[in-house]
């Protein structure tokens, strides 16, 4: 699928971005603004979450919610958002002939919503059965108590949706403030994908974006490295799997080991043909689940290795998963290994790029965030020139230092033997 990025900035500093895709029945359109919970304090935590919900419910044109889901989903199309630590992001996609009206009904909600107090009240419980929701699921919440093993009491440690106690707090004004001061144009990207064609997208942004303040990038306090001093957080749950995660300090995103990062992930977690897989599920019978994860954030980062267990048997899996990290520190990845890792990372990679929001999604999220675009062939060149010197320095600077956090949900797990494997 053949496919071409283009940037303009309009008057008022908002930056459109286009990826064409003549042959798609699609267009999807994403507006990307540089907040998320990390530009959040102790009081406001889950706001930029909660603000998400609210952009739905109504605005001066559009007064209720079932009139916004209704203009897009009545020519068959979708619309979501999402919040992350670093940023949020409004979007929808749409048969390629409503194009328009969805550029004009994201503009809309980012810049004339009603955040009314009313709403904000029915949608509180609606945010906080989210949470709650997340906490039954073990697998779900031992990533949130990851959060806290690896960066401890600091906004890139925190929940994304915050905490009951702060979501019952939060008022009309709190959404006004943030709004005004993190949803400008400066601070934003507009991404459109799929069967259009740039300057008519620009000329439709320019009239729908008219009212969007200019303000300025967002400004995050930097993260504190190394792991806290509670790096082992334990939930005892009466569960009939335990849940496991280990996570490193790893690499902010535009390190220039984050490719060589990538296929150590590959060889160690991702897949049937992972290490982790072949010896912890496969060989031994130990997990289900089992797999590796990267987290990759402006200036700190981390890499998870994760699995559901028995309580019978989750210390001698979490032995042989400090085993299999330990080994890509010590070993060079062999030849066919490294091949086959860097052939399945390159093509899945490739693989990914099968739809237009996929298009709109990732270079939008690389222009907010980098403030440039990495082609796929660059992306997919850089990956296949990583040798297994690359990897194995990789894993020294993540997995050598030893420093591991560790979140456990499920019964009888004990804090004083985990230390012991870990320190082994």
């Amino acid at each position: 699928m053949a496919n071409t990025q283009q940037v303009t900035t309009l008057a008022n500093g908002l930056r459109v971005l286009t990826t064409s895709l003549p042959s798609a029945e699609a267009t999807t359109a994403s507006f990307f603004t540089g907040i998320g919970s990390r530009g959040e304090n102790t009081r406001t935590n889950g706001l930029s979450h909660y603000l998400e919900h609210m952009l739905f419910k109504g605005t001066t044109q559009r007064p209720t919610a079932q009139l916004i889901s209704q203009a897009i989903e009545g020519a068959g199309g979708t619309l979501n958002a999402f919040t992350t630590h670093e940023l949020t992001c409004y979007w929808n996609i749409v048969p390629y002939e409503a194009s328009g009206m969805s550029i004009e009904v994201v503009a809309d909600t980012i810049q004339h919503s009603l955040i009314a107090q009313e709403e904000i009240d029915r949608e509180r419980t609606v945010v906080q059965q989210e949470i709650r929701r997340s906490h039954d699921n073990p697998g779900a919440w031992v990533g949130e108590l990851l959060g806290k093993a690896t960066f401890g009491d600091q906004p890139i440690g925190w929940p994304v949706a915050g905490s009951l106690e702060t979501v019952e707090a939060l008022q009309r004004p709190d959404f006004m403030d943030h709004m005004a001061q993190y949803y400008t144009a400066n601070n934003a990207v507009f991404s459109v994908a799929g069967n259009i064609e740039h300057g008519q997208v620009v000329e439709t942004a320019e009239r729908a974006f008219r009212d969007l303040p200019r303000g300025v990038a967002a400004t995050i306090s930097p993260a504190t490295q190394g792991l806290p001093q509670e790096c082992i957080v334990v939930e005892q749950r009466e569960t009939e799997q335990t849940q496991v995660a280990l996570s490193m300090h790893a690499l902010p995103r535009r390190d220039p080991d984050r490719y060589a990062l990538e296929i150590l992930h590959t060889v160690l977690g991702r897949g049937m043909s992972s290490r982790l897989f072949e010896e912890v599920r496969e060989r031994r019978g130990l997990a289900y689940s089992v797999g590796s994860r990267i987290s990759r954030f402006k200036d700190i980062g981390s890499f998870t290795v994760s699995a559901g267990v028995t309580r019978a048997q989750q210390e001698e899996a979490l032995q042989v998963i400090v085993e299999q990290l330990r080994r890509m520190v010590d070993e060079t990845v062999e030849a066919d290994e490294l091949r086959r890792a860097i052939d399945y990372a390159s093509g899945s990679f490739r693989l990914s790029f099968e739809t237009a929001m996929s298009y709109g999604q990732r270079f939008g999220e690389q222009l907010l965030q980098d403030g440039v675009m990495e082609t796929i062939e660059e992306t997919v060149a850089s990956l296949r020139a990583v040798t297994a010197a690359d990897v194995q320095r990789v894993a020294r600077r993540v997995i050598g230092p030893r420093q591991f956090a560790i979140a456990v949900v499920g019964p009888s797990a004990n804090e004083d033997r985990l230390a012991t494997i870990l320190a082994g």
